[in-house]
């Protein structure tokens, strides 16, 4: 629906990301990989909190079949999980670090993620720190910056729509929504 007026409400929210960076941190392709095949998924500032974003995302992945696995070093246990006060403490591969801390907090949570092996780092809406996501990309990883993971797979599995955002994609296609 390009820039006019319409019934719906834009998938593309105000970023102060250029173009280029666009390119390189909010990629298409590298979004939707993360979606299809990464599925166990460590969030970093996860609030025991219900009212708090990072809650809500957390809830909605799990529902939608992701291993959700909280890191908060101020909790023993979130949405009936248990809580690991950092990457380093959780057993296991993790495919995806979700991000929900201060920009200023995100390059050591990049290090610790390229330490741990993790394929991609994932800055939620509104926290930039460029710096680190091109660490994360010169170490091999997949690196989004300034999008929420939970409407970009209401975006690719076709629920957005449903609420009226214009997802930018037409398709009469419709992926199963939980896996």
């Amino acid at each position: 629906m390009g820039s006019g007026q319409s019934l719906s409400c834009a998938i593309n929210l105000n970023t102060k990301l250029t173009d280029a960076q666009k390119a390189l941190y909010q990629d298409t392709e590298a979004i939707q990989t993360i979606l299809k095949a990464y599925r166990r998924i460590a969030i970093v500032g996860l609030s025991t909190d219900r009212q708090k974003a990072s809650y809500f995302v957390a809830s909605y992945l799990k529902s939608a079949g992701w291993e959700v696995i909280p890191v908060n070093p101020k909790a023993d246990e979130i949405l009936g999980l248990k809580s690991y006060p950092d990457l380093k403490s959780i057993p296991g591969k993790v495919d995806l670090v979700d991000i929900f801390r201060p920009a200023a907090d995100v390059g050591p949570i990049v290090e610790d993620a390229i330490a741990i092996g993790a394929k991609a780092v994932w800055q939620q809406l509104r926290i930039l720190n460029l710096d680190a996501a091109e660490r994360a990309r010169a170490a091999g990883l997949l690196s989004i910056v300034d999008l929420c993971v939970k409407m970009e797979h209401g975006r690719y599995a076709g629920g957005l729509h449903e609420a009226g955002m214009n997802t930018e994609l037409i398709t009469a296609r419709r992926e199963h929504r939980f896996v």
